[in-house]
């Protein structure tokens, strides 16, 4: 069976060879494939990925069908792929590391990020000749530079800016202005500098802004390689640049759960367990979630091409984007499906317009 633009298998969780199932969609079709792949020598998956006798060949099988998502997905895509590492002979494979450098090394794509997956409760072992390993990585590549890319929803539950407060304090930017007396400005660059910096500290002063920090020529060091772009040409031609704080918390490449309700600098979340649920490896809604509000819009299409327990057709049930997931497994498809019939629809979608 072969798919077009108007018949393909939107919101369903197919049982089969996620290779053969694939081949029959179009090209750029998805917005977003999200995807956790069999790890290597983990757990028993039956059929399919993660049983191969070494690291090479499970890389080759992975770049197969990472190949086939490259193609899938449109030019303003994304593809994540969540990677597990694995010990042999005491010794960390780094599998993931290898599979994203073979990723990137086909030529087709860019890695953007290598976001942070920081697991709460990881597998509670103790060893005596290593730490216990808590983190596993997504990687984030994309076709384009053209990728749809929304930094403000993600992690926006408690990422709100932190209001600023009235400062009524007389020493506010005072060692700023003995930096512009000590400087080699001209007087005329002075005069300018001590203004802007008069204007700056009202504003702090008022609540405007949260704080500010003033860089000042032949005092403070440029840039290196330019990367502030007009900072680094305010502080060559006027002298001086004025970096205003809004109190915008800054998005970081780290997923924490409990930074979904306080912090957010890392997602850190449970790994996930269900009631019922056959298959032995889950990753959490919530961590589907925050991709799917980063990198795709409302009504987006989104392909798990190793579906598992259906965690992405939950999250995008949840988001109010469409999915369509693969998995070889008819158990895992089974109860994949009965749970996301189990999830309601939420009437009103939570941060779309953010």
């Amino acid at each position: 069976m072969s798919y077009t633009d108007d018949n393909l298998p939107i919101d369903q969780i197919l049982c089969g060879d996620n290779l053969e199932l694939i081949q029959q969609l179009p090209d750029s079709s998805i917005q977003l494939v999200i995807t956790s792949p069999p790890y290597f020598q983990q757990r028993d998956y039956g059929d399919g990925m993660g049983n191969e006798t070494n690291v090479n060949e499970y890389i080759d099988k992975l770049i197969c069908l990472f190949r086939e998502c490259v193609r899938v997905v449109r030019d303003d895509g994304n593809i994540v792929f969540n990677i597990g590492d694995k010990y042999q002979e005491s010794n960390l494979l780094l599998v993931p590391y290898r599979f994203a450098l073979a990723a990137t090394e086909t030529g087709l794509v860019k890695l953007v990020n290598e976001i942070t997956w920081v697991k709460k409760n990881p597998t509670p072992r103790q060893f005596s000749r290593r730490l216990v390993s808590s983190t596993e990585p997504f990687f984030h590549f994309v076709k384009t530079d053209k990728y749809f890319y929304n930094p403000k929803a993600f992690l926006a539950k408690s990422n709100s800016p932190i209001p600023p407060k009235k400062k009524n304090g007389t020493n506010i930017g005072k060692r700023y202005y003995e930096l512009i007396d000590e400087s080699d400005l001209t007087e005329e660059e002075k005069l300018v500098a001590r203004l802007e910096l008069s204007d700056v500290i009202q504003e702090v002063k008022s609540g405007k802004i949260q704080s500010f920090r003033m860089k000042i020529r032949g005092i403070h060091a440029a840039p290196f390689g330019g990367q502030e772009g007009g900072r680094t040409s305010q502080l060559k031609n006027k002298g001086f640049t004025i970096i205003r704080i809004h109190g915008n918390k800054l998005k970081r490449d780290v997923i924490k759960m409990d930074d979904l309700i306080e912090t957010h600098d890392v997602i850190e979340t449970p790994v996930a367990t269900l009631k019922g649920n056959k298959h032995p490896a889950i990753y959490p809604v919530e961590v589907v979630e925050e991709f799917l509000h980063l990198l795709t819009p409302s009504g987006a299409l989104v392909l798990d091409p190793f579906m598992g327990s259906g965690s992405t057709a939950v999250a995008c049930k949840n988001l109010g984007r469409h999915y369509i997931g693969y998995d070889i497994n008819a158990k895992y498809c089974e109860y994949a499906r009965q749970r996301v019939n189990d999830t309601p629809i939420i009437p009103k979608l939570l941060f779309e317009n953010i």
